[in-house]
């Protein structure tokens, strides 16, 4: 595959929210995107030529996993159902196929991508397809392929078609040299996991696009993401989402971490509305491609000291597993995400109590729908 050495021009428009117009800013200079010469049209012709000018057209791959489908229900909220487009290579549950539009897509195959970005006229591509931390020490030449050949094919696509692209990075792009509390967003990075080695290669592969070509790709770090909708993907911060099923379930959790492991950690709410409203600040109040974005840090002592005070006969036992434990001591403790709050306004909803008491109870409204006994 050849990448022509095609320049994104910036012109004005657009993509500004209603919650973002009339918003006082400091910053003065004009808003600016990035368009594209038209492109050949395909099957969803007449819903591309329907779409006013003021919504992206957006492809979610990796859609099935932990934060793509309540990304999708935020933005199709906001852009319509038609224009957010989820996709990944699992089958999808009757409520994602009823939800809006899904396509089976393998960020493996650049021919089938290419294909889809076209003929559905994609205008943002939000890539979340990644083996995590623990799964990918599992199988390093796997996590290889999705993590770096997947996330070329999406980034060579994104500036052959002017895309807006945005790829997350992780807690686990920092290492053991690392500032660890808190770590800023420049620093050493030097991570020992490939998911680590995979996200700094992004983050530079993009930040280096956007530099040389006016690629319009953006990044945050997420710290652990806690959902009571999604089961835990793999991941080094997955006990902090376990634990509250084991609670209300058995009452019993058995912690794969030490107690006093602290790490940073984001309620899923809080990731997504992040998530939305750095898509669509005006390039003009970025200072960086990648920022840290932080909410809270704690222990598991510390969760489970809150959980026990809704939950007080939840009984937590440790395990220390040698590869997580090893990973997460090699990571920080604490963000600094003040170039974030500084820049575009990123400000965090949620604390520890508030993850907490917003965690059981729907937890609870799941298991109790589903038919099953709460603890």
């Amino acid at each position: 595959m050849t990448l022509g050495m095609r320049v994104c021009a910036p012109t004005a428009a657009a993509f500004r929210p209603s919650y973002l117009r009339g918003l006082s800013r400091a910053h003065g200079s004009p808003r600016r995107d990035f368009s594209c010469s038209p492109r050949p049209t395909g099957r969803w012709t007449r819903q591309v030529a329907a779409t006013r000018p003021d919504r992206p057209r957006v492809l979610i791959t990796g859609g099935l996993g932990q934060l793509g489908s309540g990304l999708a229900e935020i933005l199709r909220q906001q852009y319509g159902k038609e224009n957010v487009i989820l996709s990944d290579i699992k089958k999808p549950s009757a409520h994602v196929l009823s939800s809006g539009p899904f396509v089976y897509a393998d960020v493996l195959d650049y021919k089938q991508l290419r294909e889809l970005i076209i003929n559905n006229g994609v205008t943002w591509l939000v890539h979340y397809s990644a083996l995590l931390s623990a799964v990918g020490e599992a199988n390093v030449a796997l996590a290889r392929k999705i993590n770096i050949t997947g996330l070329h094919n999406v980034l060579d696509l994104a500036l052959e078609n002017c895309l807006r692209i945005f790829v997350p990075s992780t807690i686990g792009a920092f290492g053991p040299s690392s500032p660890r509390d808190p770590a800023p967003d420049l620093c050493i990075q030097r991570p020992q996991t490939i998911y680590g080695v995979s996200k700094v290669h992004g983050e530079l592969m993009g930040e280096y696009l956007h530099h040389k070509y006016g690629l319009d790709f953006r990044c945050l770090r997420y710290p652990g993401v806690i959902s009571a909708h999604t089961h835990p993907g793999g991941g080094t911060t997955d006990y902090a989402i376990q634990i509250f099923h084991d609670a209300l379930s058995t009452g019993r959790h058995e912690c794969y971490l030490r107690p006093d492991t602290r790490l940073p950690m984001m309620h899923i709410a809080d990731c997504h509305r992040a998530t939305v409203e750095f898509m669509n600040a005006p390039q003009s109040w970025l200072s960086l491609r990648t920022y840290n974005i932080d909410a809270m840090s704690f222990t598991p002592e510390e969760v489970a000291d809150e959980i026990r005070k809704h939950v007080p006969q939840l009984r937590v036992t440790y395990k220390s597993d040698p590869v997580r434990q090893m990973i997460a001591d090699s990571w920080p403790v604490r963000f600094d995400d003040s170039n974030a709050r500084r820049d575009w306004g990123w400000t965090p909803v949620y604390g520890l109590e508030g993850l907490v008491s917003d965690m059981l109870h729907s937890i609870r409204e799941k298991r109790t729908d589903e038919g099953l006994p709460v603890s």
